[in-house]
């Protein structure tokens, strides 16, 4: 791409989308309380649904106080910036994810989780698999294709 085409793709990403666009996949988790989306980035605008603490939301627009964020489930809202956490989660999307303790499908498995499970995702990524930790404190290694989030 020429840089006349690529600063005029930067800068209708600027003025359509009201703020600096998300160049690389940022994901964030909902903080200690729970969180409501909005249709729109204001308190007036109209709750969506609430998500509950440590959901994981992509972040897909970056606002001053608001973010526009993507579920699991792929729909867009707003979220205040102040109520969530920096903190990375995944969300099993598997009917079953099976938890291994080294990144090898031949390693033993720790514990599996079911669909909807929350797990916190830990530092030191492998290709294809996702370090994480259970909220009772096993942690071991998930294959990325398994669960969505950050």
């Amino acid at each position: 791409m020429n840089r006349a085409l690529a600063r005029g793709a930067l800068l209708a990403a600027l003025v359509l989308g009201g703020g600096m666009p998300v160049l690389a996949t940022e994901y964030r988790a909902v903080g200690s309380e729970p969180a409501i989306l909005y249709d729109a980035p204001s308190l007036q605008a109209r709750p969506l649904y609430v998500a509950s603490p440590g959901y994981p939301l992509e972040v897909v627009v970056a606002l001053e106080r608001w973010l526009k964020v993507r579920d699991v489930a792929g729909d867009l809202a707003w979220v205040e910036r102040r109520v969530l956490a920096d903190r990375p989660t995944v969300i099993v999307t598997a009917a079953r994810a099976v938890v291994r303790r080294q990144p090898d499908p031949g390693a033993p498995v720790v514990f599996e989780a079911e669909k909807g499970v929350l797990l916190e995702r830990l530092e030191g990524a492998v290709p294809g698999w996702v370090p994480v930790r259970h909220r009772d404190g096993q942690s071991g290694f998930v294959p990325v294709g398994q669960v969505w989030g950050g």
